[in-house]
C-alpha cells in the first residue's frame, strides 16, 4: 500500500458521514483519538485555517497538505539537529573538515582531514571550504 492509499484509508475512516469532507466535529474526534483535546471552537478555527475552498470543511487534499507539511517540518528539524551535531565542535555555524572528521570518528568512520575536505568540496557551493546549513541541506536531500 503506497502513501496515497494510506492517506485515503485514514481519510475515509475519519469521514464518519462519508461526504468526502472532514467537518470540525469529525476533526475534533480525530484529534481526540490521538490523545489530544480540541474544543469544537478550536476545531472550527483549524478547519478554517486549513480549508482550501472556503466551505469550512477539510477535503482529502487539505488533509494530505497538512500531513505532508508536518512531515517536511519534522525533516527540517531533524536536519537542523544533525547539522548542529556536526558544527557544534567548532561553533562557527558551519561544518569544517575538522568538525566533520571528529563527528565521523565518533560514528566509527576514520577519515583524514584531506578526505573530509574532499567530501565537503562536493557540496560546498560557495567554495569557502565549509558547509553552511543550506549546503548541508542540499547534501542530505
Amino acid at each position: 500500500m503506497d502513501k496515497e492509499q494510506q492517506y485515503e484509508r485514514v481519510f475515509r475512516h475519519l469521514d464518519k458521514n462519508g461526504d468526502g469532507k472532514l467537518s470540525p466535529p469529525e476533526l475534533q474526534i480525530c484529534i481526540g483519538k490521538i490523545g489530544e483535546e480540541l474544543s469544537l471552537e478550536e476545531a472550527e478555527i483549524v478547519a478554517e485555517l486549513i480549508d482550501s475552498d472556503g466551505d469550512g470543511l477539510l477535503s482529502f487534499d487539505d488533509l494530505v497538505k497538512v500531513v505532508e507539511g508536518a512531515n517536511e517540518e519534522e525533516k527540517a528539524n531533524d536536519l537542523k539537529m544533525a547539522f548542529r551535531m556536526y558544527e557544534e565542535v567548532e561553533g562557527c555555524g558551519c561544518i569544517t573538515p575538522k568538525s566533520l572528521r571528529r563527528m565521523l570518528s565518533k560514528l566509527g568512520e576514520s577519515r583524514s582531514v584531506d578526505e573530509c575536505k574532499l567530501m565537503i568540496a562536493r557540496f560546498d557551493l560557495d567554495g569557502n571550504g565549509f558547509l553552511d546549513f543550506g549546503e548541508f541541506q542540499d547534501m542530505m536531500s
